[in-house]
């Protein structure tokens, strides 16, 4: 039986290395698991999710010269979005993320306030790093 690109099929893990895992396919063909394609998230230690002897279900990324490249996310039945749903974002309604109560200001309204929060942010900043470098007033041990 030779393996299929894109064929889902169970196998079991045979082995385990820092960088993925080995399945055993049956019939004297084994494949690769590389530790990106065990788990949807981040898999800092890859025993945390595999051990010997566990069953698998896999998906048959590529083979190539004997070579085969499993993957364990990819054979799961979720359904995936095809894009990032952190937010919901309609590009035509991009002013109704701001309050509504908020009046709008005029622009010497916003410029004074942004002068006033300039002024304020330059202040702190000197104050900390004056003594650190040395400069006016700081005081030297």
């Amino acid at each position: 039986m030779t393996v299929e690109v894109g064929a889902k099929t169970e196998g079991k893990v045979t082995g385990i290395t820092n960088f993925g895992a080995f399945v055993d396919l049956g019939e004297g063909q084994s494949g690769m698991v590389h530790i990106s394609e065990v788990a949807d998230g981040y898999v800092k230690d890859i025993h945390d999710v595999l051990t010997v002897g566990d069953t698998v279900k896999v998906l048959v990324l590529s083979e190539k010269d004997h070579k085969i490249a499993l993957s364990i996310k990819q054979a799961s039945d979720k359904s995936k979005p095809k894009y990032h749903s952190h937010r919901s974002y309609d590009r035509n309604d991009h002013n109704s993320r701001k309050p509504q109560q908020h009046k709008p200001e005029s622009f010497d309204d916003m410029m004074s306030g942004f002068m006033k929060e300039s002024e304020e942010r330059l202040s702190v900043i000197k104050k900390n790093t004056e003594g650190k470098r040395g400069g006016r007033g700081g005081r030297r041990s």
